[in-house]
Formats: C-alpha cells, structure tokens, sequence
C-alpha cells in the first residue's frame, strides 16, 4: 500500500520524467529543519563551502554529510514519511540513506546553482533513487529547476567543480557536456512551493536553480536516499561526498553500517 501522499499517477510520472512535486513532504518538521541548518552553519562541517565566483553577490553556502552530528537531521529522517514515499516513487522494497545535504542563498545572491545531474558525483549507480530537496522558506524565482526526461538520457553529464566550472574528472568519452537547457530548449520543469513542500527527483535528472535575488533567504534541505538495485561503483577521479576509507568494491551494495537501511518492505 502506497502512503496517502502518493498516487499512482505520481509514481508513473517519477518513472517518465525523473521529477514530481510532493505537496507538504516535511510540512510537520520545518521548524526541526530550520533549527538543523541554523546549527549546521553555526558549526559547519569539513565538506561545506561558500560558492562564490569573481563579482558574485550575496551568499551561497552548502554543507552535507551532517546527519551524523546534526540531531534535527535524525529526527526528520526517522520521523518523516520521506523513506515510505521515497520507496513507493523508486518502486523499492528497501530505502537506503545516503546522505544530507543543506544549500542556503542569502537575499541578493547572484550566483545560480549550475545545471548538472547528481549521479556522475556519487559513487553509486542504479536506477532506484530519489533526492528530496526541500525548501523552507516560500520560493518563486529561486526554486529549483529540472529537466523532464534526462534521468534516462544514454549518457550522463560531465560533473563539474561550481565555482570554477572546471571538470570534476577527466572526460574519455563516456560524459556529454553540460546543456544550457533553456537555449536548447528542452522541458524544464519548475514548481513555486511552500516550506516543507519537497521535489523528488532520481539522481540522474538533471537539474539547477537560479540566484536568489529576493529579500529573503532562501534554506533548502536535501535528503538522498538509494533503493534495491543501487551498487558501489568506481569513478574516474574522487567523487562528491568522498567518504574516505569506506572499502567497498564495484557492484557491492552500499555498507550498511554507514548507509543505514531506513525502510525494508
């Protein structure tokens, strides 16, 4: 049985075009949330960063891999429906966590957040995933931003570094360059949206987000979460999180002692 968030047509549209808008996903914790990133910037971790390139305005901040520390984080994992409505959009009997991630536009923040698709970054390959990204603060201009379809693109896009544009890895062929989706035009999916609301979408989708030129801030809490058919797989050159040490081999599914399974059906 699906939980009451979810419809089939839902499903049918996660699976068509690796995007689908979940009305009030973490409406009964935004505050827990806003109270997390509040903590996670007092104290930031060793992957955070405050993305600026040469004559940008404002502030972008990013941080993950935080759940560890961050009690507020645990709390809306454990207690959210996100792993039961992460399950019913992969069509998975497990729910595996991967990791946190917070991004904070500051009012009058230039810089936009590069088009570019999760999955070429992750050490992690399978068609059963989904990304929550959720803001908690109302957006307009500066929500997030996907385009329809590319999660079953044949070849992925080459990973960059935002600030520098710089490739991530080198490309032997296996990557296509970064579109620019609106000159090429292809359907980009938008979604004006309350705090709490969240957009899902699989970790190949690809996706960006505008400057945040409001005057207000603009926190959005993302949650990656993996299903049954995600394995460890190698890549090019360090991938984005790290997570140094973890001696898994290709085709071996994520350990569970740092990948906790929040859901098995």
């Amino acid at each position: 049985m699906t939980h009451p968030l979810i419809t089939q047509d839902l499903i049918d549209s996660y699976q068509k075009d690796g995007v689908v808008l979940i009305k009030g996903l973490f409406a009964n914790h935004v505050d827990t949330l806003r109270d997390g990133i509040a903590a996670n910037m007092a104290e930031p971790g060793p992957y955070a960063s405050e993305n600026k390139k040469q004559g940008e305005t404002g502030l972008f901040f990013d941080d993950y891999c935080n759940w560890h520390r961050i009690d507020q984080f645990r709390d809306v994992i454990k207690n959210s429906p996100a792993a039961e409505v992460a399950a019913d959009l992969m069509q998975s009997q497990t729910v595996q966590m991967f990791h946190d991630h917070v991004l904070v536009k500051e009012p009058g923040t230039s810089m936009a957040t590069p088009w570019h698709q999760d999955g070429p970054y992750y050490f992690v390959e399978g068609r059963q995933t989904v990304s929550f990204w959720s803001p908690l603060d109302p957006v307009k201009q500066a929500t997030l931003r996907c385009v329809a379809g590319s999660h079953l693109w044949e070849k992925e896009v080459l990973p960059t570094r935002w600030a520098s544009e710089d490739g991530f890895f080198p490309d032997e062929g296996q990557y296509i360059p970064v579109p620019d989706p609106d000159a090429e035009g292809m359907k980009v999916v938008e979604f004006e949206m309350e705090p709490g609301d969240a957009v899902a979408f699989n970790y190949r989708t690809l996706h960006g987000a505008r400057g945040n030129q409001s005057d207000r801030r603009r926190r959005a809490f993302s949650l990656r979460l993996v299903g049954d058919d995600a394995r460890y797989v190698e890549r090019p050159g360090r991938t984005s999180p790290p997570f140094p040490g973890h001696d898994m081999i290709p085709g071996q599914r994520l350990r569970e002692d740092w990948f906790p399974v929040l859901l098995q059906r």
